[in-house]
Protein backbone atom coordinates (compact mmCIF):
# COMPACT_ATOMS: atom_id res chain seq x y z
CA UNK A 1 0.00 0.00 0.00
CA UNK A 2 1.19 3.40 -0.89
CA UNK A 3 2.20 6.53 1.39
CA UNK A 4 -1.79 7.68 2.50
CA UNK A 5 -0.19 11.37 2.11
CA UNK A 6 0.75 11.23 -1.39
CA UNK A 7 -3.16 9.20 -1.85
CA UNK A 8 -5.11 10.37 -4.96
CA UNK A 9 -8.78 10.77 -5.38
CA UNK A 10 -9.74 9.05 -8.86
CA UNK A 11 -11.20 11.62 -11.22
CA UNK A 12 -14.12 9.16 -12.10
CA UNK A 13 -15.21 8.90 -7.86
CA UNK A 14 -15.38 12.95 -8.24
CA UNK A 15 -17.44 13.21 -10.90
CA UNK A 16 -19.81 10.85 -9.56
CA UNK A 17 -19.86 12.59 -6.48
CA UNK A 18 -21.97 15.07 -8.45
CA UNK A 19 -24.69 12.94 -8.74
CA UNK A 20 -25.60 12.69 -5.07
CA UNK A 21 -28.09 14.85 -3.03
CA UNK A 22 -25.63 16.94 -1.50
CA UNK A 23 -24.92 18.94 -4.45
CA UNK A 24 -25.33 22.15 -6.26
CA UNK A 25 -28.11 24.03 -8.55
CA UNK A 26 -26.38 24.11 -11.99
CA UNK A 27 -27.58 27.63 -13.27
CA UNK A 28 -25.32 28.96 -14.35
CA UNK A 29 -24.53 29.55 -18.04
CA UNK A 30 -21.60 31.53 -19.78
CA UNK A 31 -22.88 34.67 -19.73
CA UNK A 32 -23.45 34.67 -15.98
CA UNK A 33 -19.94 33.22 -15.30
CA UNK A 34 -18.08 35.65 -17.33
CA UNK A 35 -20.06 38.09 -15.70
CA UNK A 36 -18.86 36.36 -12.08
CA UNK A 37 -15.54 36.74 -13.57
CA UNK A 38 -15.32 40.53 -14.11
CA UNK A 39 -17.57 41.26 -11.00
CA UNK A 40 -14.23 39.57 -9.13
CA UNK A 41 -11.61 41.17 -11.30
CA UNK A 42 -12.88 44.39 -11.72
CA UNK A 43 -13.17 46.28 -8.57
CA UNK A 44 -10.08 46.62 -5.94
CA UNK A 45 -7.75 46.48 -8.69
CA UNK A 46 -8.77 49.37 -10.76
CA UNK A 47 -10.72 51.28 -7.37
CA UNK A 48 -8.25 50.15 -5.13
CA UNK A 49 -4.65 48.72 -5.86
CA UNK A 50 -4.17 51.54 -8.70
CA UNK A 51 -3.20 54.03 -6.11
CA UNK A 52 -1.43 51.75 -3.75
CA UNK A 53 0.96 50.26 -6.52
CA UNK A 54 1.75 53.16 -8.64
CA UNK A 55 2.05 55.24 -5.07
CA UNK A 56 4.05 52.94 -3.65
CA UNK A 57 6.17 50.54 -6.46
CA UNK A 58 5.69 51.54 -9.62
CA UNK A 59 4.82 54.90 -10.79
CA UNK A 60 3.32 55.19 -14.69
CA UNK A 61 5.24 52.08 -15.47
CA UNK A 62 1.86 50.34 -13.30
CA UNK A 63 0.68 50.29 -17.22
CA UNK A 64 3.47 47.60 -17.94
CA UNK A 65 2.78 45.84 -14.36
CA UNK A 66 -0.81 45.11 -15.46
CA UNK A 67 0.88 43.86 -18.74
CA UNK A 68 2.85 41.30 -17.14
CA UNK A 69 0.48 40.29 -14.70
CA UNK A 70 -2.09 39.90 -17.34
CA UNK A 71 0.26 37.89 -19.43
CA UNK A 72 1.29 35.45 -16.26
CA UNK A 73 -2.76 35.06 -15.86
CA UNK A 74 -3.57 34.02 -19.66
CA UNK A 75 -1.01 30.59 -18.99
CA UNK A 76 -2.44 29.65 -15.55
CA UNK A 77 -6.41 30.54 -16.83
CA UNK A 78 -5.58 28.14 -19.28
CA UNK A 79 -4.41 25.72 -17.18
CA UNK A 80 -7.24 25.97 -15.18
CA UNK A 81 -10.01 25.93 -17.78
CA UNK A 82 -8.50 22.44 -18.77
CA UNK A 83 -8.86 21.09 -15.27
CA UNK A 84 -12.56 23.09 -14.67
CA UNK A 85 -13.77 21.62 -18.19
CA UNK A 86 -12.74 18.08 -17.15
CA UNK A 87 -13.59 18.16 -13.44
CA UNK A 88 -16.75 20.28 -12.94
CA UNK A 89 -16.60 20.71 -9.35
CA UNK A 90 -16.37 22.82 -6.61
CA UNK A 91 -13.24 22.83 -4.92
CA UNK A 92 -10.86 24.43 -7.64
CA UNK A 93 -7.36 24.09 -7.47
CA UNK A 94 -7.71 21.70 -4.35
CA UNK A 95 -10.04 19.21 -6.40
CA UNK A 96 -7.10 19.16 -8.78
CA UNK A 97 -4.54 18.85 -6.87
CA UNK A 98 -6.32 15.55 -5.10
CA UNK A 99 -6.75 13.90 -8.34
CA UNK A 100 -2.90 14.83 -9.54
CA UNK A 101 -0.32 15.46 -6.88
CA UNK A 102 -2.29 13.44 -3.56
CA UNK A 103 -3.97 13.75 -0.56
CA UNK A 104 -1.15 16.27 1.56
CA UNK A 105 -0.97 18.23 -1.82
CA UNK A 106 -4.30 19.04 -2.20
CA UNK A 107 -4.88 19.96 1.31
CA UNK A 108 -2.28 22.17 1.35
CA UNK A 109 -3.35 24.12 -1.48
CA UNK A 110 -6.99 23.68 -0.04
CA UNK A 111 -5.40 25.88 2.72
CA UNK A 112 -3.75 28.27 0.41
CA UNK A 113 -7.10 28.75 -1.29
CA UNK A 114 -8.82 29.56 2.09
CA UNK A 115 -6.28 32.35 3.08
CA UNK A 116 -6.34 33.28 -0.38
CA UNK A 117 -10.31 33.98 -0.76
CA UNK A 118 -10.71 35.34 2.56
CA UNK A 119 -7.84 37.56 2.80
CA UNK A 120 -8.44 38.77 -0.50
CA UNK A 121 -12.39 39.54 0.47
CA UNK A 122 -10.73 41.20 3.15
CA UNK A 123 -9.13 43.74 1.33
CA UNK A 124 -11.90 44.29 -1.29
CA UNK A 125 -14.51 44.94 2.08
CA UNK A 126 -11.38 47.77 2.92
CA UNK A 127 -11.34 49.34 -0.33
CA UNK A 128 -15.23 49.28 -0.29
CA UNK A 129 -15.58 51.25 2.73
CA UNK A 130 -12.38 53.95 2.19
CA UNK A 131 -14.72 54.58 -1.36
CA UNK A 132 -18.17 54.89 1.22
CA UNK A 133 -16.55 57.34 3.07
CA UNK A 134 -15.33 59.39 0.25
CA UNK A 135 -18.75 59.33 -1.13
CA UNK A 136 -20.82 60.12 1.73
CA UNK A 137 -17.79 63.05 2.76
CA UNK A 138 -18.80 64.61 -0.59
CA UNK A 139 -21.79 65.28 0.95
CA UNK A 140 -20.31 66.73 4.31
CA UNK A 141 -20.94 63.65 6.52
CA UNK A 142 -17.89 61.85 8.10
CA UNK A 143 -18.00 58.92 10.22
CA UNK A 144 -16.18 59.56 13.82
CA UNK A 145 -12.31 58.52 13.42
CA UNK A 146 -12.77 55.87 15.62
CA UNK A 147 -14.43 53.67 13.10
CA UNK A 148 -12.73 54.93 10.15
CA UNK A 149 -10.31 52.37 9.88
CA UNK A 150 -8.83 49.79 11.51
CA UNK A 151 -6.44 50.32 14.67
CA UNK A 152 -2.97 49.58 12.27
CA UNK A 153 -1.77 50.34 9.26
CA UNK A 154 2.04 49.87 7.28
CA UNK A 155 3.95 53.01 6.91
CA UNK A 156 6.35 52.33 3.72
CA UNK A 157 8.30 55.27 4.77
CA UNK A 158 9.99 53.49 7.84
CA UNK A 159 8.45 49.80 7.10
CA UNK A 160 7.12 49.49 10.10
CA UNK A 161 2.92 49.20 11.55
CA UNK A 162 2.15 51.96 12.95
CA UNK A 163 -1.55 52.88 15.21
CA UNK A 164 -4.03 54.83 13.65
CA UNK A 165 -5.85 56.05 16.63
CA UNK A 166 -9.06 54.38 15.31
CA UNK A 167 -10.94 50.94 16.76
CA UNK A 168 -12.72 49.27 13.51
CA UNK A 169 -13.39 49.53 9.88
CA UNK A 170 -17.08 49.80 10.73
CA UNK A 171 -18.23 50.03 7.06
CA UNK A 172 -15.17 47.38 6.40
CA UNK A 173 -17.39 44.97 9.01
CA UNK A 174 -21.00 46.31 7.85
CA UNK A 175 -20.46 45.64 4.19
CA UNK A 176 -19.04 41.90 4.30
CA UNK A 177 -22.44 41.24 6.91
CA UNK A 178 -24.69 42.39 3.74
CA UNK A 179 -22.64 40.20 1.53
CA UNK A 180 -23.09 37.28 4.14
CA UNK A 181 -26.89 37.46 4.10
CA UNK A 182 -27.10 37.35 0.51
CA UNK A 183 -24.53 34.47 -0.44
CA UNK A 184 -26.84 32.37 2.02
CA UNK A 185 -30.14 33.19 0.43
CA UNK A 186 -29.09 31.40 -2.48
CA UNK A 187 -26.23 31.34 -5.58
CA UNK A 188 -29.23 32.36 -8.62
CA UNK A 189 -30.00 35.76 -6.35
CA UNK A 190 -26.05 36.32 -6.05
CA UNK A 191 -25.76 36.26 -9.67
CA UNK A 192 -28.92 38.26 -10.55
CA UNK A 193 -26.79 40.89 -7.82
CA UNK A 194 -24.00 40.75 -9.25
CA UNK A 195 -24.74 41.23 -12.98
CA UNK A 196 -26.51 44.23 -12.01
CA UNK A 197 -23.36 45.81 -10.29
CA UNK A 198 -21.03 44.55 -12.87
CA UNK A 199 -23.02 46.28 -15.55
CA UNK A 200 -23.17 49.62 -13.38
CA UNK A 201 -19.13 49.03 -12.95
CA UNK A 202 -17.94 48.59 -16.28
CA UNK A 203 -20.16 51.57 -17.56
CA UNK A 204 -17.92 53.69 -14.87
CA UNK A 205 -14.98 52.34 -15.98
CA UNK A 206 -15.74 53.33 -19.44
CA UNK A 207 -16.88 56.21 -18.30
CA UNK A 208 -13.17 56.88 -16.27
CA UNK A 209 -11.32 55.75 -19.98
CA UNK A 210 -12.91 58.10 -22.18
CA UNK A 211 -13.46 61.40 -19.87
CA UNK A 212 -10.17 61.40 -17.99
CA UNK A 213 -8.51 60.23 -21.00
CA UNK A 214 -9.22 64.43 -22.06
CA UNK A 215 -7.31 65.05 -19.01
CA UNK A 216 -3.98 63.58 -19.32
CA UNK A 217 -0.81 65.38 -18.98
CA UNK A 218 1.84 63.04 -20.67
CA UNK A 219 4.84 65.50 -18.30
CA UNK A 220 3.00 63.10 -15.61
CA UNK A 221 4.66 60.08 -17.20
CA UNK A 222 7.83 61.49 -16.99
CA UNK A 223 9.77 59.50 -15.25
CA UNK A 224 7.95 56.72 -16.17
CA UNK A 225 9.43 54.32 -14.16
CA UNK A 226 10.47 56.24 -11.20
CA UNK A 227 11.57 53.07 -9.08
CA UNK A 228 12.90 51.20 -12.17
CA UNK A 229 11.76 48.10 -14.18
CA UNK A 230 13.06 45.77 -11.56
CA UNK A 231 12.01 44.30 -8.04
CA UNK A 232 13.17 41.11 -8.19
CA UNK A 233 14.51 39.21 -5.25
CA UNK A 234 16.42 36.23 -4.94
CA UNK A 235 17.20 34.80 -1.79
CA UNK A 236 17.18 38.18 -0.12
CA UNK A 237 19.01 39.52 -3.01
CA UNK A 238 17.11 42.46 -4.51
CA UNK A 239 17.49 43.53 -7.89
CA UNK A 240 16.20 46.92 -8.65
CA UNK A 241 15.45 49.57 -5.59
CA UNK A 242 14.08 48.83 -2.51
CA UNK A 243 12.01 50.71 -0.09
CA UNK A 244 12.54 51.94 3.60
CA UNK A 245 11.92 48.31 5.20
CA UNK A 246 14.38 46.59 2.48
CA UNK A 247 11.04 45.46 0.12
CA UNK A 248 11.67 45.23 -3.33
CA UNK A 249 10.15 48.35 -6.02
CA UNK A 250 9.99 48.62 -9.30
CA UNK A 251 7.38 47.74 -12.15
CA UNK A 252 7.84 44.10 -11.28
CA UNK A 253 7.42 44.71 -7.46
CA UNK A 254 3.98 46.48 -8.85
CA UNK A 255 3.24 43.72 -10.81
CA UNK A 256 3.34 41.66 -7.46
CA UNK A 257 1.09 43.98 -5.42
CA UNK A 258 -1.90 44.38 -8.00
CA UNK A 259 -1.65 40.64 -9.10
CA UNK A 260 -4.21 39.27 -6.45
CA UNK A 261 -7.10 41.76 -8.74
CA UNK A 262 -6.52 39.08 -11.40
CA UNK A 263 -7.74 36.41 -9.19
CA UNK A 264 -11.53 36.74 -10.76
CA UNK A 265 -10.98 34.06 -13.10
CA UNK A 266 -9.78 31.53 -10.66
CA UNK A 267 -13.11 32.08 -8.71
CA UNK A 268 -15.04 31.12 -11.71
CA UNK A 269 -13.73 27.63 -11.94
CA UNK A 270 -15.19 27.19 -7.68
CA UNK A 271 -18.25 27.28 -9.82
CA UNK A 272 -17.84 24.90 -12.21
CA UNK A 273 -20.32 22.37 -10.12
CA UNK A 274 -22.60 25.33 -10.62
CA UNK A 275 -22.37 25.41 -14.44
CA UNK A 276 -25.40 24.26 -16.89
CA UNK A 277 -22.45 23.04 -19.61
CA UNK A 278 -19.06 23.44 -17.63
CA UNK A 279 -17.01 21.57 -20.17
CA UNK A 280 -17.82 24.64 -23.09
CA UNK A 281 -19.02 27.37 -20.78
CA UNK A 282 -16.42 27.20 -17.89
CA UNK A 283 -13.76 27.90 -20.48
CA UNK A 284 -15.38 30.33 -22.04
CA UNK A 285 -16.27 32.43 -18.39
CA UNK A 286 -12.71 32.26 -18.07
CA UNK A 287 -11.13 33.44 -21.18
CA UNK A 288 -13.24 35.98 -21.85
CA UNK A 289 -13.20 37.70 -18.43
CA UNK A 290 -9.18 37.64 -18.21
CA UNK A 291 -8.64 39.46 -21.69
CA UNK A 292 -11.07 42.01 -21.35
CA UNK A 293 -10.33 42.61 -18.24
CA UNK A 294 -6.64 43.44 -18.64
CA UNK A 295 -7.00 45.77 -21.46
CA UNK A 296 -9.02 47.82 -18.60
CA UNK A 297 -6.68 47.59 -15.95
CA UNK A 298 -3.87 48.89 -18.36
CA UNK A 299 -6.41 51.54 -19.83
CA UNK A 300 -7.28 53.00 -16.39
CA UNK A 301 -3.99 52.93 -14.95
CA UNK A 302 -2.77 54.88 -17.70
CA UNK A 303 -5.53 57.57 -17.25
CA UNK A 304 -5.02 57.82 -13.59
CA UNK A 305 -1.36 58.31 -13.41
CA UNK A 306 -1.49 60.88 -16.44
CA UNK A 307 -3.97 62.63 -15.08
CA UNK A 308 -2.16 62.95 -11.27
CA UNK A 309 1.42 62.79 -10.58
CA UNK A 310 1.91 59.17 -9.29
CA UNK A 311 3.65 60.20 -5.73
CA UNK A 312 -0.05 62.24 -5.58
CA UNK A 313 -2.32 59.84 -5.71
CA UNK A 314 -4.65 58.69 -3.24
CA UNK A 315 -4.03 55.56 -2.49
CA UNK A 316 -7.03 54.77 -0.48
CA UNK A 317 -9.61 56.42 -2.83
CA UNK A 318 -7.39 57.74 -6.25
CA UNK A 319 -9.53 57.42 -9.01
CA UNK A 320 -12.47 59.98 -7.61
CA UNK A 321 -9.92 62.04 -5.76
CA UNK A 322 -8.22 62.23 -9.63
CA UNK A 323 -11.39 63.39 -11.29
CA UNK A 324 -11.68 65.88 -7.92
CA UNK A 325 -8.10 67.18 -8.82
CA UNK A 326 -8.95 68.77 -12.20
CA UNK A 327 -12.28 69.91 -11.24
CA UNK A 328 -15.05 67.83 -11.48
CA UNK A 329 -16.65 67.05 -8.26
CA UNK A 330 -19.75 65.69 -10.43
CA UNK A 331 -17.42 62.84 -11.47
CA UNK A 332 -16.11 62.24 -7.99
CA UNK A 333 -19.58 61.63 -6.90
CA UNK A 334 -20.43 59.34 -9.88
CA UNK A 335 -17.18 57.68 -9.93
CA UNK A 336 -17.71 56.79 -6.35
CA UNK A 337 -21.20 55.69 -6.55
CA UNK A 338 -20.27 53.10 -9.47
CA UNK A 339 -17.03 52.11 -7.61
CA UNK A 340 -19.14 50.93 -4.43
CA UNK A 341 -21.37 48.69 -6.50
CA UNK A 342 -18.04 47.69 -8.26
CA UNK A 343 -16.46 47.10 -5.27
CA UNK A 344 -19.27 44.95 -3.70
CA UNK A 345 -19.73 42.49 -6.72
CA UNK A 346 -15.89 41.51 -6.13
CA UNK A 347 -16.56 41.08 -2.55
CA UNK A 348 -19.65 38.81 -3.68
CA UNK A 349 -17.66 36.62 -6.00
CA UNK A 350 -15.25 36.21 -3.65
CA UNK A 351 -16.91 35.37 -0.38
CA UNK A 352 -19.23 33.22 -2.80
CA UNK A 353 -16.17 31.13 -4.10
CA UNK A 354 -14.52 30.71 -0.13
CA UNK A 355 -17.48 28.22 1.14
CA UNK A 356 -17.10 26.11 -2.41
CA UNK A 357 -13.55 24.78 -1.56
CA UNK A 358 -14.65 24.07 1.94
CA UNK A 359 -17.59 22.17 0.80
CA UNK A 360 -15.25 20.03 -1.29
CA UNK A 361 -12.49 19.82 1.45
CA UNK A 362 -15.43 18.53 3.63
CA UNK A 363 -16.77 15.92 1.05
CA UNK A 364 -13.50 14.46 1.64
CA UNK A 365 -13.62 13.92 5.11
CA UNK A 366 -10.54 16.78 5.74
CA UNK A 367 -12.50 19.30 7.30
CA UNK A 368 -15.94 18.63 9.60
CA UNK A 369 -18.31 17.34 7.32
CA UNK A 370 -21.43 18.58 9.53
CA UNK A 371 -20.54 21.91 9.17
CA UNK A 372 -18.94 22.29 6.34
CA UNK A 373 -20.86 19.89 3.89
CA UNK A 374 -24.13 21.03 5.20
CA UNK A 375 -26.23 22.53 1.95
CA UNK A 376 -29.51 24.29 2.82
CA UNK A 377 -32.60 22.14 2.53
CA UNK A 378 -33.85 25.11 0.61
CA UNK A 379 -31.09 27.52 -0.82
CA UNK A 380 -29.33 24.68 -1.45
CA UNK A 381 -26.12 26.95 -0.36
CA UNK A 382 -23.07 25.74 1.59
CA UNK A 383 -24.56 28.10 4.62
CA UNK A 384 -22.84 27.20 7.66
CA UNK A 385 -19.55 27.98 6.02
CA UNK A 386 -20.75 30.90 4.40
CA UNK A 387 -21.37 32.60 7.81
CA UNK A 388 -18.21 31.60 8.95
CA UNK A 389 -16.64 33.20 6.18
CA UNK A 390 -18.59 36.03 6.97
CA UNK A 391 -17.37 36.32 10.42
CA UNK A 392 -13.66 35.43 9.44
CA UNK A 393 -13.96 38.30 6.40
CA UNK A 394 -15.34 41.05 8.71
CA UNK A 395 -12.48 40.87 11.38
CA UNK A 396 -9.78 40.91 9.28
CA UNK A 397 -11.24 43.74 7.20
CA UNK A 398 -12.53 45.61 10.73
CA UNK A 399 -8.65 45.59 11.88
CA UNK A 400 -6.00 44.87 9.45
CA UNK A 401 -4.41 46.84 6.77
CA UNK A 402 -4.81 47.34 3.23
CA UNK A 403 -1.21 47.25 2.70
CA UNK A 404 -0.23 44.06 4.37
CA UNK A 405 -3.90 42.43 3.56
CA UNK A 406 -3.16 42.90 -0.30
CA UNK A 407 0.71 41.78 -0.30
CA UNK A 408 -0.80 38.69 1.78
CA UNK A 409 -2.81 37.63 -0.85
CA UNK A 410 -0.81 37.51 -4.08
CA UNK A 411 2.01 35.25 -2.40
CA UNK A 412 -1.20 32.85 -1.86
CA UNK A 413 -2.81 33.26 -5.40
CA UNK A 414 0.90 32.99 -7.11
CA UNK A 415 1.63 29.69 -5.26
CA UNK A 416 -1.88 28.65 -6.35
CA UNK A 417 -1.35 29.15 -10.01
CA UNK A 418 1.84 27.31 -9.84
CA UNK A 419 0.18 23.98 -8.40
CA UNK A 420 -2.73 24.57 -11.04
CA UNK A 421 0.00 24.62 -14.29
CA UNK A 422 2.35 22.10 -12.38
CA UNK A 423 -0.55 19.70 -11.74
CA UNK A 424 -1.43 20.01 -15.97
CA UNK A 425 1.87 18.51 -16.54
CA UNK A 426 1.81 15.84 -13.79
CA UNK A 427 -1.80 14.88 -15.25
CA UNK A 428 -0.90 14.45 -18.75
CA UNK A 429 2.08 12.15 -17.63
CA UNK A 430 -0.14 9.48 -15.65
CA UNK A 431 -3.56 10.08 -17.47
CA UNK A 432 -2.60 10.84 -21.12
CA UNK A 433 -6.18 8.90 -22.54
CA UNK A 434 -8.56 10.93 -19.92
CA UNK A 435 -11.29 13.23 -21.65
CA UNK A 436 -10.27 16.59 -22.14
CA UNK A 437 -13.21 18.94 -23.79
CA UNK A 438 -11.15 21.78 -23.69
CA UNK A 439 -7.01 21.45 -24.22
CA UNK A 440 -4.29 23.53 -23.22
CA UNK A 441 -2.16 24.09 -26.48
CA UNK A 442 1.38 23.63 -26.64
CA UNK A 443 2.10 21.22 -23.73
CA UNK A 444 4.35 21.48 -21.75
CA UNK A 445 5.35 24.89 -22.92
CA UNK A 446 2.51 26.91 -21.82
CA UNK A 447 2.39 25.24 -18.13
CA UNK A 448 6.11 25.69 -17.79
CA UNK A 449 5.88 29.21 -18.50
CA UNK A 450 2.71 29.86 -16.38
CA UNK A 451 5.06 28.31 -13.29
CA UNK A 452 8.16 30.30 -14.13
CA UNK A 453 6.27 33.50 -14.46
CA UNK A 454 4.19 32.98 -11.21
CA UNK A 455 7.27 32.12 -9.36
CA UNK A 456 9.04 34.96 -10.45
CA UNK A 457 5.94 37.37 -9.88
CA UNK A 458 6.20 35.87 -5.93
CA UNK A 459 9.93 36.63 -6.05
CA UNK A 460 8.53 40.53 -6.63
CA UNK A 461 6.80 40.35 -2.53
CA UNK A 462 8.79 41.58 -0.06
CA UNK A 463 10.49 38.64 2.26
CA UNK A 464 7.79 38.89 5.08
CA UNK A 465 5.15 37.46 2.50
CA UNK A 466 7.07 34.56 2.62
CA UNK A 467 7.06 34.41 6.20
CA UNK A 468 3.59 34.63 6.34
CA UNK A 469 2.97 31.61 3.79
CA UNK A 470 5.36 29.61 5.62
CA UNK A 471 3.49 30.23 8.90
CA UNK A 472 0.31 29.76 7.38
CA UNK A 473 1.16 26.48 5.79
CA UNK A 474 2.53 25.26 9.50
CA UNK A 475 -0.75 25.79 11.04
CA UNK A 476 -2.06 24.09 7.96
CA UNK A 477 -0.12 20.79 8.73
CA UNK A 478 -0.84 21.02 12.09
CA UNK A 479 -4.97 21.12 11.38
CA UNK A 480 -4.47 18.20 8.87
CA UNK A 481 -2.57 15.12 11.25
CA UNK A 482 -4.56 16.24 14.06
CA UNK A 483 -7.89 16.42 12.23
CA UNK A 484 -8.05 15.80 8.32
CA UNK A 485 -5.47 12.88 8.04
CA UNK A 486 -7.59 10.77 10.74
CA UNK A 487 -10.60 11.59 8.91
CA UNK A 488 -10.18 11.68 5.53
CA UNK A 489 -13.04 9.55 3.76
CA UNK A 490 -10.10 8.37 0.78
CA UNK A 491 -7.67 6.88 3.58
CA UNK A 492 -10.12 5.31 5.74
CA UNK A 493 -12.04 3.14 2.30
CA UNK A 494 -8.63 2.58 1.51
CA UNK A 495 -7.57 1.17 4.93
CA UNK A 496 -11.18 -1.20 4.78
CA UNK A 497 -10.49 -2.48 1.34
CA UNK A 498 -6.83 -3.31 2.38
CA UNK A 499 -6.68 -7.47 2.52
CA UNK A 500 -5.90 -8.92 5.88
CA UNK A 501 -1.96 -9.61 6.66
Amino acid sequence: MGNPLFARKPIKRILDEMAGDNRLHRVLGPVSLSSLGVGAIIGTGIFVLTGVAAHDKAGPALMLSYAFAGLACIFAALCYSEFAAMVPVAGSAYTYSYATLGELAAWMIGWDLILEYAVASATVAHGWSHYFQNLIGIFGVHMPAVLRTGPFDYDPESGQLVATGAFVDLPAVLVSAFVTVILVKGIKESVTFNNAMVFVKVAIVLFVIIVGAQYVDPANWEPFAPFGYGGVSIFGHVFGRTGAGGEPLGMMAGSATIFFAYIGFDSISTHAEEAKNPQRDVPIGIIVSLVLCTFLYIAVSAVITGMVPYDQIDINAPIPAAFASVGMPWAQLLIAAGALAGITSVLLVLMLSQPRVMLAMARDGLVPQSFFAAVHEKFRTPWKSSILTGVFVALLAGLLPLRVLAELVNIGTLFAFVVVCAAVLVLRKTHPDLHRPFRVPLVPVVPIIGILMCLFLMLSLPAENWLRLVIWFAIGLVIYFAYGAKHSVLRREKQENRPDQ
